[in-house]
C-alpha cells in the first residue's frame, strides 16, 4: 500500500516562486524514477519533469530553465519565474518496487498551483 502526498501549492503572482514537495509512504523496497505532472482545466495531464534514482533529469520544454526537480527522501519541484500558463493541478508520480517485488506507478492526489497576472 503506497501513498504519495503532495504539498506546497498555492496562489502566486506571475514572476513568483513556489516549491512543491511529495512524500511517499508505505511498504516500499525501492523508488525508481519519479516525476511531476500537471493538468490544467480542460486539458490532458502532461509531463513536467522527471528524475531517476541516479539523479538524471528531464524537463518539458515549457518549464526548462525555470523549474528544477530534485529528490532525497522526498520529491521536490522548485518553480521560479512562474507564468499564468503554469496554473494547473500538479501531481507526483513514482515508480515503486514493493516488498512483493512488484513495480508499479503510483500517483498523488494533486496540489493546486494558481499563477495570477
Amino acid at each position: 500500500q503506497v501513498q504519495l502526498v503532495e504539498s506546497g501549492g498555492g496562489l502566486v503572482q506571475a514572476g513568483g516562486s513556489l516549491r512543491l514537495s511529495c512524500a511517499a509512504s508505505g511498504i516500499i523496497v525501492s523508488i525508481n524514477t519519479m516525476g511531476w505532472y500537471r493538468q490544467a482545466p480542460g486539458k490532458k495531464r502532461e509531463l513536467v519533469a522527471t528524475i531517476t534514482k541516479g539523479g538524471s533529469t528531464t524537463y518539458a520544454d515549457s518549464v526548462k530553465d525555470r523549474f528544477t526537480i530534485s529528490r532525497d527522501k522526498s520529491l521536490y519541484l522548485q518553480m521560479n519565474s512562474l507564468k499564468p500558463e503554469d496554473t494547473a493541478v500538479y501531481y507526483c508520480n513514482a515508480e515503486v518496487t514493493t516488498q512483493a517485488r512488484r513495480t508499479n506507478d503510483y500517483w498523488g492526489q494533486g496540489t493546486q498551483v494558481t499563477v495570477s497576472s
